[in-house]
């Protein structure tokens, strides 16, 4: 079994043309050959005509001295004239030779039919009638094999077929070298992604179907190598922020099998031993979340509830964190009904703005604006915190990923938030829009689909 795709073009192509050039070589040969047969036919009988004409001028009698006059012009071509007793005269090329013509065909001709037929040897020839004197002959003619027109035929169809099978096939292997390449970079490239190495840049400019293909092949490589490198970034992550927490845990854990510690300091060791515990059951929290999120399984149970009480009651939770940094709280929160996942808006708010009261400095402020429009809601949180860089606006949403890491880390941040809050607005086919400048605060907009459901009234 043939498995190299080049060998089976070439075959392929070889065949086809190959039984192309053959069955247009026998139906050209063919019609070919009838039309020469008639053409020759045809030639004879003027020919016969011709020297029954010849005859008639010259006198029959004189028949011998005519033919050995134009003996030259017909040293290729045979003659035999019969007369009424069936007694024969040869002439030409075959003059003495074994008749190439039967019986019944000379009574056919006598009788005055013109007769067209092939000899054993399948060359043509004619007999037509004349008369003299009074007598009836029949003049039979038979070309000799340089006048057979369609001989040279079959060698021209032949050297046709070869020239046209050489030629065709050395282009056609050329063409599917060149096609089957970028097929065998793809086989290549493959190979190294298998083993972890996607640095194969294919370039091709092709526009074709192949060419397409490559293209997006090449487009999967970087996409596959962009998700390597995520995998390897979420590792890497991961693992410094298990290990960071770990680390105080166990000196603090260590600190406290000293004996002589005092109880002040005791109780301090254990808060931030709790603390980092802590820490580390929230990623652990977010880290399921997310992967929730990002499956096809999440659970996601819409129903209609108060937006601006959810939000409401999350700045009041918030309460002692921007008391504690005397931040102004602006709300404008007009009664809006939407259908949506409570517990999962929820989460986005509380990070939201859980993210604001982390970088807005003390005497800072945060407004809330709720805004309904036709056909979405309009969510607005803007602080007057720290800013985040542009260089880093288009990451913020992807996980483990700090704008500020310092800060971050020492705030209890894991880089997860943004990205909780990313998927879950995907989940209700909402969006969300950052703008941002260091030291000028961040506003956060998210969107979200409005259905029209009316809000109780107040009471």
């Amino acid at each position: 079994m043939i498995k190299s795709l080049y060998i089976r073009i070439v075959l392929m192509f070889l065949t086809a043309i190959i039984v192309s050039l053959l069955a247009s070589a026998m139906i050209t040969g063919y019609v070919y050959q009838q039309s020469v047969t008639k053409q020759t036919q045809t030639y004879l009988i003027h020919l016969g005509e011709s020297m029954v004409r010849i005859f008639e001028r010259a006198g029959f009698d004189n028949r011998a001295l005519v033919m050995d006059d134009i003996k030259e012009l017909i040293h290729s071509i045979s003659f035999e004239i019969y007369n009424e007793n069936f007694n024969r005269e040869t002439y030409g090329y075959q003059a003495g030779s074994t008749s190439f013509v039967k019986k019944d065909q000379v009574e056919r001709v006598l009788q005055g039919e013109t007769v067209q037929g092939e000899t054993r040897d399948d060359n043509m020839f004619v007999g037509l009638r004349f008369e003299h004197q009074g007598h009836k002959y029949a003049l039979f003619i038979q070309p000799g094999p340089s006048n057979q027109f369609g001989y040279p035929i079959n060698n021209i169809i032949l050297t046709m077929i070869g020239i046209v099978l050489i030629g065709g096939s050395l282009f056609f292997t050329a063409e599917a070298t060149f096609l089957i390449l970028p097929l065998r970079k793809m086989t290549e490239a493959t190979k190294r992604m298998a083993r972890g190495d996607f640095s194969t840049n294919l370039k091709v400019r092709r526009k074709d179907e192949l060419g397409v293909l490559v293209k997006n092949f090449d487009e999967m490589r970087q996409q596959l190598q962009q998700m390597e490198q995520m995998r390897q970034d979420f590792v890497s992550n991961v693992s410094h922020e298990i290990q960071s927490p770990l680390t105080s845990i166990r000196g603090f854990a260590k600190a406290l099998k000293d004996e002589t510690l005092d109880a002040k300091d005791r109780d301090r060791y254990l808060d931030i031993i709790i603390a980092e515990s802590e820490r580390m059951s929230r990623m652990s929290d977010n880290l399921l979340n997310l992967a929730s999120l990002e499956s096809e399984h999440h659970p996601f149970h819409p129903e209609a509830f108060r937006l601006d009480e959810q939000i409401r009651q999350i700045v009041v939770g918030f309460e002692p964190q921007w008391s504690a940094k005397s931040i102004d709280i602006d709300l404008h929160l007009p009664a809006v009904v939407i259908k949506g996942d409570r517990d999962g808006l929820n989460q986005v708010w509380t990070n939201l703005l859980g993210n604001s009261l982390k970088f807005t400095p003390e005497g800072g402020c945060i407004s809330i604006l709720l805004r309904q429009e036709v056909h979405k809601v309009v969510v607005t949180i803007k602080d007057s915190g720290i800013g985040i860089p542009e260089e880093d606006l288009p990451h913020i949403f992807e996980r483990f990923y700090k704008a500020d890491r310092s800060r971050n880390r020492t705030q209890g941040g894991n880089g997860l938030g943004l990205a909780i809050v990313k998927k879950m607005i995907d989940l209700h086919r909402g969006r969300i829009h950052v703008q941002s400048r260091p030291g000028q605060g961040t506003t956060f907009a998210v969107t979200l689909p409005y259905y029209g459901l009316k809000p109780p009234k107040e009471v």
